[in-house]
């Protein structure tokens, strides 16, 4: 077992570095989310899909 590790111990790192930042990205995806900010990071005026993603808003902006 011991050799195993040792013999892939450069691929079980670099493993390791990847799956915490996969885990980072989706944390930090999730947490915006909850907080109410958007993914895309772009400007809704200018948006095909500005009311989709922000459908009270659109309705405030008709009234």
């Amino acid at each position: 077992m011991i050799s195993w590790v040792m013999d892939n111990l450069g691929t079980i790192v670099i493993s390791l570095i990847l799956l915490a930042l996969v885990a980072g990205i989706i944390w930090s995806e999730w947490r915006g989310k909850k907080q109410g900010r958007s993914s895309c990071g772009g400007n809704c005026s200018h948006c095909a899909m500005g009311c989709s993603c922000h459908p009270d808003q659109a309705k405030k902006k008709k009234t």
